[in-house]
């Protein structure tokens, strides 16, 4: 069962009513930090009503991450926080006490979908894990995310975004050969597996939707980055090879990485025969294009041949030019990109174009500018521009609109410490 689009909750969300395509999708957010948070923000800027349930003596703690937006009378507002949190509304539950248990049981009832990223078992042990809530709910989509998944020998041991680049492979493969491995340079575990959750919820609630019937979604960060390791694992089980740091190169395209500039760097990666020929003719040098030595990308593939002939070619190209003549040479013609910081991508056209820098109001706290959503539907766009909630926020609208409890039940939840 969802909330009726019009008069639920959902037409109460910040920033108002999404016309998105998972208007009336109940979500249930158990969730901190930023694995679970940015899955059921994802589904937030679809349209879905998100319900942000925190311990009210113990709330996400990502909301004392820097930023902060400009203190004034009402506080700090955690920049970090504000990201991952928008357009969700505010709930408080104590689920270590017995009316807190028995509240959660209630919206599970009405809600389409639970995501919590506990350790496996934690849930269970409060008394409200996925066997219990689907006797109250056999529609719900109960999605968890952990370190190491809901199975298996690891699926108890704690675990952040390193321990999944640590274990998954990836943090092993990044750095350079003559230095220790490095990390990649964010929570690649913690994002992979938010982009893995969303998929399988949206899969699960198709199949809710025609068949009546929720089920466990189980995404590990662990397995998440294992799957981005591109050819790694076919390296190993058809050739033997261990895949170790390769710095800016591709382990075998070549040129395909990293070259210094006059003001910076740039990657190329003009390796196909086509490209080359392009690239050759841009850079005033055409007759490289029929040179017997590196005339086909077989041949430029060769590491040897590629940094005796081509590597010095490329440096010759690019040294004395800036990132932006660098692009205009280049144009729509060959795969040549600055490489730039957050504050060049920020001001980027092509960001700016695509939305992709949004700017929203806190009235309190200030301006935010974060990022807008990836995701571009033609008739149902998304919604990125929401409101995070603070602490409980919502807890009466919701518990009204979802629990259809009235203010001496309110009251008597918070007496008791439940909310």
């Amino acid at each position: 069962m969802t909330i009726n689009d019009d008069s639920g909750i959902a037409g109460m969300l910040p920033g108002g009513l999404s016309p998105g395509s998972l208007r009336g999708i109940v979500v249930l957010d158990i969730t901190r930090v930023v694995a679970g948070p940015f899955c059921s923000m994802l589904l937030a800027d679809l349209g879905a009503t998100v319900i942000k349930i925190e311990n009210p003596r113990d709330p996400d703690y990502a909301r004392d991450f820097p930023p902060k937006l400009a203190s004034g009378p009402a506080g700090e507002f955690s920049g970090f926080f504000a990201q991952f949190n928008r357009n969700k509304f505010g709930l408080t539950i104590d689920l270590s006490t017995d009316e807190g248990k028995e509240l959660l049981k209630k919206l599970a009832r009405r809600a389409d979908v639970l995501v919590e990223n506990f350790r496996p078992g934690t849930m269970d042990k409060l008394g409200v894990g996925h066997d219990v809530l689907r006797q109250e709910n056999p529609r719900l989509v109960y999605t968890a995310i952990s370190g190491y998944g809901q199975t298996g020998p690891y699926r108890r041991r704690p675990a952040y975004d390193n321990s999944a680049q640590a274990t998954g492979g990836l943090w092993s493969m990044n750095g350079f050969a003559d230095r220790p491995p490095a990390r990649v340079g964010t929570i690649i575990g913690d994002l992979s597996a938010t982009l893995y959750a969303v998929i399988g919820t949206l899969a699960a609630l198709r199949h809710a939707e025609k068949s009546g019937e929720g089920q466990l979604v189980d995404v590990s960060q662990q397995d998440s980055v294992l799957s981005l390791t591109e050819n790694a694992v076919v390296s190993y089980t058809v050739e033997g090879k261990v895949p170790g740091p390769l710095g800016n190169e591709h382990p075998f395209v070549k040129p395909y990485e990293l070259y210094p500039c006059r003001d910076g760097f740039v990657f190329f990666g003009g390796y196909t025969d086509k490209f080359w020929r392009l690239s050759c003719e841009l850079f005033g040098s055409p007759e490289l294009a029929d040179d017997p030595e590196i005339d086909t990308m077989a041949k430029r593939f060769v590491p040897a041949v590629y940094e005796r002939r081509i590597r010095p070619v490329l440096h010759r190209w690019f040294e004395d030019k800036t990132k932006v003549e660098l692009e205009e040479i280049a144009g729509d013609a060959v795969p040549l990109s600055a490489v730039k910081d957050i504050r060049e991508v920020v001001e980027d056209p092509q960001i700016a174009a695509r939305d992709m820098i949004v700017d929203v109001e806190y009235p309190e706290f200030g301006e935010l500018r974060m990022f807008g959503s990836p995701i571009k539907l033609g008739g149902t766009p998304t919604q990125p521009r929401g409101l995070a909630p603070e602490v409980g926020e919502h807890t009466t609208t919701v518990l009204r609109a979802l629990a259809d409890l009235d203010d001496e039940g309110i009251a008597e939840l918070r007496a008791k410490g439940a909310i």
